[in-house]
């Protein structure tokens, strides 16, 4: 019986952009009132207002917050939503803060 050869699976510690986890990122601005972004992160996440006022604490405090987490694609769209309720986003690539 001879031994059966097994070939070696090719891994790459390197994911594509579609495997990579991206990020929203929500940025403070002089404009916007807690209660506006809280109310933001309420209605386009469907976050409860415990984690929305958190999330918009932590903008407020820390002068960002990653509020959301997904593909890349996914990521600009929301980051395309929040400009459009008036707040200063980005897509980042990487895990949470």
């Amino acid at each position: 019986m001879s031994a059966a050869t097994v070939e070696p699976i090719a891994r790459t510690d390197r994911l594509t952009d579609e495997e990579s986890t991206w990020t929203t990122v929500v940025w403070d601005d002089p404009v916007n009132l807690m209660d506006y972004v809280t109310m933001v992160f309420m209605r386009y996440f469907g976050y409860p207002r415990e984690k929305a006022e958190q999330l918009m604490i932590q903008v407020h405090n820390h002068g960002r917050a990653t509020v959301a987490e997904g593909s890349k694609e996914e990521m600009e769209i929301a980051v395309h939503a929040m400009h459009g309720y008036g707040l200063q986003a980005s897509v980042e690539k990487g895990g949470r803060e």
